[in-house]
This record gives C-alpha cells, structure tokens and sequence, in this order.
C-alpha cells in the first residue's frame, strides 16, 4: 500500500440531492416525487410497516406463544462454585458478598459437580 492507489471509499465525495431548485437542476417542479399520490403531498409520512393498505407482514404472521408476567426469575449457582467458596453457612447474603450472584432473585442449585463438606443454608426455598 502506497500513495498511489489510496483512495476515498464509495459514495464519500458524491454531493447531496438538491431538490426544489428549478428545471435546469433535473430535480424541479415534482422534486422527484411524482406527480398526484399519497407519497407526492406535503407531510405525507406513512407509519411503520405501511404497506399501502395491503395487511402489514406483522400482522399477517401468527403469533407464537405467550409471555408469562408472573414469572419467576432465579439466580442460579453449580455446587462446584458453592464448594471453591469454602464456606460452612451459606446464605443469598455471603453468595453476593462472594460475587457469586448478582441480583436479588431467589437462588436455585444446580448439581453440577460434588461436595465434600457439609453445608448449612440460610432462608432456603423448596423448588420442584
């Protein structure tokens, strides 16, 4: 790469469309509207989606499914974490003191990996 053959990237020297400014222009009288229609007239500004009446893609796909706004959320923690934290009581407090979680969203432990003390709990909450 040299001097020679450095060059500005496509479209970063083309000038602005001037609309409205007379016939010599190419852009006068209709300002490349077209003449009568919906799209030609002052303000015109169709909402999102608009398809000309036709039934807009959205709302002709069907829907999938639901959001459920009871729901629940958890933090969830492997037993190998709870076992590299060495710890004898663990509570939602000593887990987020730790960085082990984050939020505030009740805690659920997955059994991924094996522990070889025991463990006391806090405020524990039975999942199914």
């Amino acid at each position: 790469m040299n001097l020679s053959n450095i060059h500005a990237p496509k479209k970063a020297t083309t000038k602005r469309k001037r609309v409205g400014r007379g016939m010599g222009s190419g852009m006068g009288k209709t300002s490349t509207r077209g003449h009568k229609g919906q799209r030609s007239r002052t303000g015109s500004r169709m909402i999102r989606g608009f398809e000309g009446g036709q039934m807009p893609l959205h709302r002709r796909m069907p829907k999938r499914g639901f959001t459920n706004i009871f729901r629940k959320e958890y933090s969830i923690v492997s037993l190998e974490r709870l076992a590299e934290l060495g710890e004898s009581t663990i509570n939602p407090d000593v887990l987020r003191k730790a960085g082990v979680i984050k939020t505030k969203n009740p805690v659920k432990i997955l059994g991924d990996g094996e522990l070889k003390t025991a463990i006391t709990g806090g405020k524990v909450e039975v999942l199914q």
